[in-house]
C-alpha cells in the first residue's frame, strides 16, 4: 500500500490532465505542483519566509551535493533536512543519477554504483543505490528516489536499453534498501526516445511497491515536440493510483504540455537561473530586464502579478539591479518568476476541478510561447557569422543531440534527423539483418553475401557495414569468413563528397574507404574477402544487372522528396530482380502507402524495429521461408493490420490509377501473407 495515501481528485475532460492529493510526512500535497530547486538544502537567493511567501509547497534537495557537503553526519546529528533548513514542509530528494551523468570526465558506472571524484576535495566517492537511499534517509526526505543511470534522451536503444535494464536492477537494491522506512519512494522510467523501452520500463516499475513513479532522461537532448511525445508516451504507461513525476522540466509552456499529458509533479532550476539572467517570465511574454528599453521604464514587471518584486519596484530599478548584478536583483527576480509558476500550477489545478481545463490549455499554450512583443528584441549584427559547410543543395546539420547529419537546403530534409547516423545505421540495418552472424557463422555459405545500399547519402549504412565486416575479420580466429559484396547505388554524391571532405563533423568517415569509392567507383579490403562498389546515377535504371541481393539496405529520402522509389511499379520491379535468391529489404518507412506497395509488389512485409521517435520500420521478404530463417524471427502484418488497412481512407498508393485500383485491393486481400495455404 502507498505510504502517500494518493487520491485522484479529477481528470479534466478531453485531455488527460489531473487533479489529486497525497499525505506526506510533513503536510498534504496538490497537485499539479511545481517544486524549486533547493540543491543544496536551499533555493539559490531565498529565504524559508520568501518560499513561503511565493506559495512554495515542496521543496527538491539533490542527495549527490548533500553527501559531498555537509555529509551525512550532520544531517543524523541535527535530525534531518526539515530542522537543518528550519522547513516544516514536505521535501523531495532526487538520487543523484543526474549528477553524475554530467560528470562524463570524473565517473566510472558499473554494476555496484558509480565511483567518481568529487568536485569539493578531489577525492574518489562511491554512490550506489544502498548509499543514495542511506544518504536520503539520513537526510529524512518525505519523498526518496531511486538511483538511476540517465543518458542522452537521444541515445542509441542499445545504450538505452542497457541504462534501463541497469536502472530496473537498482530500482529494485533500492527497495530493498528503503526497508520499513515510512519515507514514500519513486522508481524512475528511463528508456531515451524509444518507445518500446519506455513501455517495458513502465511495465517493469509499476509492478513494484512504488509510492510514485517518475519520468526521467528527458530534456536532455531532445527536441521539445520529442520532449511531449515521450512525456505522453511515458504517462499512458504509468498507474492511476500513484503521482506521476516528470524530472527536471521545465518551462512554463513543457509544464503546462506535460500536465496536458497526464503529469502531476515538477521541478526545475529554470526560475531562479534564467532570474539570475535578467529574465523574467510574465503575462505579457518572457522579458529580459537587463535591455536598455527598460533602463527607464516605471512599469512593474507584470501588472497581473502581486508578488514583492512588482508591488514594490519598477522595471527601471530592477533592471539597474541585474545589470549591476547585483544579489538583490537575483533575489526578486526569482521571487517573481516562482510566483509566476506557482500561479500557473494553481489556476491548472482550477481548470482541471471545473472541468475547463482543455479551452485553458488551448489558450495558454499560445500565451506562454509569446515574446516580449511591446519592446522585440533587435540584436546586434555580429561581426562574423558562421555557416555550416554546403556543397551544392546540401549541407551541414547540426543535431540537437549534439551529432551531425546532411540536410538537402531544397526540400529540408535530413538524413537521420533524431538519431545519431551510425546509430540508426547499426539499428535499423546491420543489427536488424544479423549481418555479423551471416558473415562469420559456421554454417555461413561460402558464396558472396550481396547487400544492395539504396540511398548511398552520407554513407552512414554503407561505413557501417563495412565497420561490421572489418570487426567479424578480427574477430574470426580460425572460423572461415563468406565474402561480401556491397553495391551502393545513388544519383546525387555531393552528400558523400561533402561529409568525406568534412570528416571532422563525421566520425564515420575518417576511414580510406569512402574517398577511394569517391575517386575509383570501388574499394576492395585488403584481404580480397569485401568489396564495394559505387553505382553512380537512377536506380531504377542501374538494378537490372546488378548482382541479385541477399539484403536490401532500402535508404532513399523520403516519398515526399524521392517519390519514383517508393511506388508499386518499383518495388514490383525490385521483387523480380530478387526473383532467384530468398532476399530480405529493410527501410525507416512504416508508411501503409510503402507497406501495400510492397504487398502488391508480391513481398512478405513485417514489422521492424523501432528507431528514435518511429516505434516501428519496415522488413520484407522476397520469400516466406526468410520469415522463418531469419534469426529474429519477426512478426509479419496480421489480421489486425488488415482490418486497419481496410478501415483507412488511403488504401490505395496515390500512384495507382483509378480504374486499377480495385484489383490492386484484391492483391492485398489475396496476398499468401494474409490467405496461408491449408
Amino acid at each position: 500500500m502507498s505510504r502517500l495515501n494518493f487520491t485522484l481528485e479529477k481528470e479534466a475532460p478531453g485531455s488527460r490532465a489531473r487533479a489529486a492529493r497525497f499525505q506526506t510526512l510533513h503536510g498534504e500535497v496538490q497537485t499539479p505542483i511545481f517544486m524549486p530547486v533547493g540543491t543544496q538544502a536551499t533555493v539559490k537567493g531565498q529565504t524559508i519566509h520568501s518560499l513561503k511567501a511565493v506559495g512554495s509547497n515542496v521543496l527538491l534537495a539533490n542527495t549527490f551535493h548533500l553527501l559531498l557537503r555537509p555529509g551525512p553526519e550532520v544531517f543524523k546529528k541535527v535530525g534531518g533536512i526539515h530542522k537543518f533548513m528550519n522547513w516544516d514542509r514536505p521535501v523531495l530528494t532526487d538520487s543523484g543519477g543526474f549528477q553524475i551523468f554530467s560528470l562524463p570526465e570524473s565517473r566510472r558506472m558499473r554494476e555496484e554504483g558509480a565511483h567518481f571524484r568529487s568536485y569539493v576535495d578531489g577525492d574518489m566517492k562511491f554512490l550506489s543505490p544502498e548509499t543514495s537511499i542511506g544518504m536520503q534517509k539520513a537526510i529524512g526526505s518525505d519523498i526518496m528516489m531511486v538511483l538511476d543511470q540517465c543518458i542522452p534522451s537521444t541515445a542509441s536503444h542499445a545504450e538505452a536499453l542497457a541504462a534501463m535494464e541497469l536502472t530496473h536492477r537498482w530500482a529494485l537494491r533500492s527497495l530493498e534498501a528503503r526497508g520499513d522506512s515510512p519515507q514514500a519512494l519513486f522508481g524512475i522510467v528511463q528508456g531515451a526516445c524509444h518507445p518500446d523501452l519506455r513501455r517495458k520500463s513502465a511495465e517493469f516499475l509499476r509492478a513494484l511497491p512504488f509510492d510514485g513513479l517518475a519520468i526521467g532522461g528527458l530534456a536532455v537532448g531532445e527536441s521539445p515536440e520529442l520532449r511531449y511525445e515521450f512525456t505522453g508516451i511515458a504517462a499512458e504507461q504509468l498507474p492511476k493510483n500513484l503521482p506521476r513525476y516528470l524530472m527536471g522540466v521545465g518551462t512554463p509552456l513543457d509544464i503546462l504540455e506535460a500536465v496536458h499529458r497526464g503529469v502531476d509533479m515538477f521541478d526545475c532550476i529554470i526560475p531562479s537561473q534564467l532570474a539570475q539572467r535578467g529574465a523574467v517570465f510574465t503575462s505579457q511574454g518572457k522579458l529580459q530586464l537587463r535591455r536598455s528599453v527598460y533602463k527607464f521604464s516605471e512599469e512593474p514587471i507584470d501588472p497581473a502579478c502581486q508578488c514583492q518584486a512588482c508591488r514594490e519596484h519598477t522595471r527601471a530599478y530592477l533592471h539597474h539591479l541585474s545589470k549591476a548584478d547585483e544579489l538583490l536583483g537575483w533575489h526578486l527576480l526569482s521571487i517573481h518568476n516562482l510566483t509566476f509558476y506557482h500561479n500557473l500550477m494553481r489556476d491548472i489545478r482550477a481548470h482541471i476541478l471545473a472541468g475547463t481545463f482543455l479551452s485553458f490549455y488551448e489558450k495558454m499554450r499560445v500565451q506562454l510561447g509569446k515574446p516580449d512583443s511591446d519592446n522585440p528584441a533587435t540584436p546586434p549584427k555580429p561581426a562574423k557569422v558562421f555557416h555550416y559547410p554546403k556543397l551544392g543543395d546540401y549541407e551541414i546539420h547540426a543535431g540537437p543531440g549534439g551529432f551531425n547529419s546532411v540536410r538537402q537546403i531544397s526540400s529540408g530534409e535530413v538524413m537521420h534527423s533524431v538519431n545519431r547516423p551510425e546509430d540508426e545505421a547499426e539499428r535499423l540495418y546491420i543489427g536488424q539483418s544479423a549481418l555479423a552472424a551471416r558473415l562469420i557463422a559456421a554454417d555461413a555459405p561460402a558464396d558472396e553475401l550481396v547487400i544492395w545500399d539504396v540511398g548511398l547519402g552520407a554513407a552512414s549504412n554503407a561505413m557501417a557495414a563495412l565497420k561490421r565486416f572489418e570487426q567479424c575479420y578480427a574477430e574470426k580466429g580460425e572460423k572461415p569468413l563468406r565474402p561480401l559484396r556491397l553495391v551502393s547505388f545513388e544519383c546525387d554524391l555531393d552528400p558523400l563528397r561533402l561529409a568525406a571532405g568534412k570528416a571532422g563533423y563525421f566520425p564515420h568517415m575518417r576511414h580510406a574507404a569512402p574517398k577511394t569509392i569517391l575517386a575509383d567507383g570501388r574499394w576492395s579490403h585488403f584481404s580480397g574477402a569485401m568489396t564495394w562498389e559505387l553505382r553512380h546515377g537512377d536506380f531504377l535504371a542501374l538494378f537490372g544487372d546488378a548482382p541479385p541481393p541477399d539484403l536490401i539496405y532500402y535508404d532513399p529520402f523520403s516519398y515526399k522528396t524521392d517519390s519514383a522509389l517508393w511506388t508499386v511499379e518499383t518495388f514490383t520491379k525490385l521483387f523480380a530482380a530478387c526473383a532467384s535468391k530468398s532476399s530480405e529489404l529493410y527501410t525507416y518507412s512504416a508508411a501503409t502507402a510503402a507497406r501495400v506497395a510492397l504487398l502488391s509488389a508480391g513481398f512478405y512485409v513485417g514489422e521492424g524495429v523501432a528507431t528514435g521517435p518511429k516505434s516501428e520500420t519496415t522488413i520484407a521478404f522476397s520469400r516466406p521461408d526468410g520469415v522463418t530463417r531469419h534469426p529474429n524471427q519477426p512478426h509479419l502484418l496480421g489480421a489486425e493490420w488488415l482490418a486497419r488497412w481496410r478501415r483507412s481512407t488511403s488504401k490505395v498508393p496515390a500512384s495507382v490509377p483509378a480504374e486499377a485500383r480495385a484489383a490492386f485491393e484484391q492483391r492485398i486481400e489475396t496476398h499468401p501473407q494474409f490467405n496461408p495455404a491449408p
